[in-house]
């Protein structure tokens, strides 16, 4: 991917209930960019459930270590379907919030994976097959450029 403006830097938020999973997606993102020589920092919380609140806080805040704002976010994790409705609780309402924040014009790249079994979402996470971390990365990527594009501001 070719950027038209400055790096940018990204707030990568992980959800980390299955680490493996996780360590993996944070690979992929990490790869998509530094491709485009930006820079990042990660917060892991306990699960896909608590990532809106904290991209929120993050966004309210207005400041990283650096003093700067971010000029986007990747919200990163993973839910597998268990015996309980609380999987279909939890991927909606992430969704819904992340969805929330997008339109209040956000750049978010979202890398959640909704999945009925573990192996499904290996196959989603691999640096070396089709990982969503990378794909979240560049779908932020495009929002940010989008937006410039657009004159929105906040790029």
């Amino acid at each position: 991917m070719t950027l038209n403006f400055n790096p940018p830097h990204l707030l990568f938020v992980v959800g980390n209930y299955y680490p493996h999973i996780a360590d993996e997606l944070v690979a992929g993102a990490t790869q998509a960019i530094e491709d485009v020589r930006g820079s990042f920092d990660v917060v892991k919380v306990p699960g896909v459930f608590e990532i809106p609140a904290v991209i929120a806080h993050a966004d309210r805040s207005s400041h990283r270590p650096t003093g700067k704002s971010y000029d986007g976010y990747v919200a990163l994790g993973c839910v597998i379907r268990g015996e309980t409705s609380h999987y279909d609780y939890v991927c909606s309402e992430s969704a819904r919030a992340l969805m929330d924040l997008s339109v209040e014009g956000l750049p978010i790249g979202y890398g959640i994976l909704t999945v009925e079994n573990e192996s499904q979402a290996l196959v989603r996470a691999k640096r070396d097959q089709k990982n969503k971390g990378k794909d979240a990365v560049e779908a932020c990527l495009t929002l940010l450029a989008t937006k410039r594009r657009l004159n929105l501001g906040g790029v």
